[in-house]
């Protein structure tokens, strides 16, 4: 069974309750570092760690006044510790050190919650890929059949698409991880920077090298591009599945619940929706990215116009990811394959899929490649032209063996061992070796 991971867990990195509270651990961690340094007494840092609190109602009703969401806070706040401990509250600080290393708090435990969605799928697909290793199918390009291949292969490609993936939001992690306490300018002229270096220890990230009065945005821009990338990978899956899914292709399905119903009007229908809804959330996370994008260049040392952006495409992006990712483990786990279906729809081409596999053979018995796919392509042409005029027994390999031309360099054994499933699936084995799997 999958192992779920909450996505209430995930809405609750980004409410205002916790946005606050971690606010007020940076600002009584940047009161500690001073009292390090003999700036705030020790006696006012008891008083402040004793009383320091904050009620969100009555943020908002100073908020409605001051028109400033930190001030309120640290108003707040200061209400709570009470003279004189309350001067020292957010001394040396500028609301976007509070602000930008608050949010790399939230995206670095978002990320984590993404990188356990990942690591949950990813135990999902690897099951599927290894029960279905060597179940044959057709293989397409273009949508037109190629050669076949084997639903596990299918599967282990995907595997291998979300360890990418993986990597990913790792690294998206990583970037993230950077706070700043380095004042309105990013100068730290009012505040040590090992006032910045202790609070980011502390908070589990890295000082900024060099900032400005905020972290530079390419960095959460990077964090939301992995986001979406990660969903252009759910969504190529998702697209993959749906397309199984079509009546005359009918190779693999969703699962559809006793008692689901598929069509207000066709009560016959069962639909990709799960796929569908998984396509259309991946564009929310693009166009995301591309706000993302808008908000790198900001005025000199800053200016608000990407605050407003961030709170919602931030909060939105982590929690529309952290659903696809349990959505498309469900719907893997759920995934109905019909594996006759493959074979049927493998026998479609009558056998045409091996046309490689002979103009391959025809090159090493000393034909140019022009001479031996013009021999391949002939007998193909035939084929089709067989099976169009209703020869229900037109097979290329039959044709392959009425061919004296083809006969001059290839023996019906010789063939026979050619235009088999056996010969293109013969590197299966290393391929899941090569992942792991």
């Amino acid at each position: 069974m999958i192992q779920r991971y909450s996505r209430v867990e995930m809405r609750e990195i980004w409410t205002e309750q916790r946005k606050l509270e971690i606010w007020l651990q940076i600002e009584l961690l940047a009161s500690e570092a001073l009292c390090a340094r003999g700036i705030v007494p020790k006696e006012d840092l008891r008083q402040m760690k004793e009383k320091a609190a904050f009620s969100i109602e009555r943020c908002k009703e100073l908020e409605r006044t001051l028109n400033h969401d930190v001030i309120a806070f640290t108003t707040n706040v200061a209400e709570n510790i009470g003279a004189p401990a309350s001067r020292w509250l957010h001394f040396g600080l500028t609301s976007s050190d509070i602000i930008d290393t608050a949010f790399a708090v939230q995206m670095v435990q978002s990320a984590n919650i993404l990188i356990k969605d990942v690591e949950a799928l990813r135990k999902v697909i690897a099951a599927k890929a290894k029960e279905y290793q060597f179940t044959p199918m057709i293989g397409r390009s273009h949508g037109i059949h190629a050669e076949p291949t084997t639903f596990g292969l299918k599967l282990a490609l995907m595997y291998d698409e979300f360890g990418r993936a993986l990597k990913r939001l790792e690294t998206a992690k990583k970037t993230a991880a950077i706070g700043k306490l380095s004042g309105a300018v990013g100068t730290s002229a009012h505040l040590d920077p090992d006032v910045e270096a202790f609070v980011c220890e502390r908070m589990g990230l890295q000082p900024a090298p060099i900032a400005t009065q905020v972290i530079q945005r390419d960095v959460h821009a990077e964090f939301i591009m992995a986001l979406a990338l990660v969903a252009a990978s759910i969504e190529r899956w998702a697209t993959e599945f749906r397309h199984l899914q079509r009546t005359e292709v009918l190779e693999a399905e969703e699962f559809f619940a006793k008692g689901q119903k598929g069509s207000s009007a066709m009560p016959h229908k069962r639909n990709p929706i799960t796929g569908e809804r998984l396509t259309g959330l991946a564009r929310v996370l693009r166009g995301n990215a591309v706000a993302a994008l808008e908000n790198v260049a900001l005025w000199h040392e800053r200016d608000i116009s990407h605050s407003s952006v961030e709170r919602i495409i931030f909060p939105d992006s982590c929690t529309l990811l952290d659903y696809m990712l349990v959505t498309l483990t469900k719907l893997t786990e759920g995934l109905i394959v019909y594996p006759e279906n493959m074979q049927r729809n493998l026998g479609l081409s009558l056998g045409m899929w091996n046309s490689q596999t002979v103009l391959l053979a025809l090159i090493k018995k000393g034909l140019t490649r022009e001479e031996a796919y013009d021999l391949v392509q002939r007998n193909a042409m035939k084929t089709w032209q067989a099976k169009h005029a209703g020869d229900n027994a037109a097979d290329f390999k039959t044709q392959l063996l009425a061919d004296p031309e083809v006969a001059k360099h290839l023996s019906a054994a010789e063939l026979n061992d050619l235009c088999s499933l056996e010969f293109h699936f013969k590197q299966v084995k290393a391929r899941f070796k090569r992942l792991g799997l």
